[in-house]
């Protein structure tokens, strides 16, 4: 018999599950949020200490701001330090599927801003690090909000 009609008459096979046996549950979109959120911070400090970023902070500001849920900063030791540790939590970001909402920066590159929507990464000089003082601001408003809340 031809191939041809071999493959036509051939029945579909229905594969049934085993008795007693529980189809996989899909999670819900909450778990695989959070989820997405850890290993999107994983990558993030990933790529931090590949590049010898110093010292490394994270910040829940979960409640305090909508704008994001972690904040992390981080210094480099010159401007072309600080721009290279940028392009590389760009990069890192974008081939684990995270696509950056911005890049602010880049240009001076002795402060960078990368929006990736639940998370802000700032990647700035020493001495802009001690001027601006986000550590000391963000840590003031958690501080407050233990107090009213």
């Amino acid at each position: 018999m031809p191939a041809k009609k071999r493959l036509l008459q051939a029945k579909p096979t229905i594969k049934r599950p085993k008795a007693g046996a529980q189809a996989a549950k899909p999670k819900p979109a909450a778990k695989l949020q959070s989820a997405a959120k850890g290993s999107l911070k994983s990558v993030i400090l990933d790529a931090l200490t590949d590049m010898k970023a110093l010292e490394v902070k994270v910040l829940d500001v979960r409640g305090i701001t909508d704008i994001a849920d972690f904040m992390v900063i981080a210094s480099g030791t010159s401007d072309r330090h600080v721009r290279s540790v940028a392009q590389r939590v760009v990069e890192k970001t974008k081939a684990a599927g995270f696509r950056p909402h911005g890049v602010e920066g880049q240009q001076d590159s002795d402060w960078v801003l990368i929006d990736l929507h639940e998370m802000i990464v700032h990647v700035m000089l020493p001495r802009m690090r001690e001027f601006y003082g986000l550590e000391k601001l963000w840590d003031t408003w958690a501080t407050k909000r233990a107090a009213h809340g």
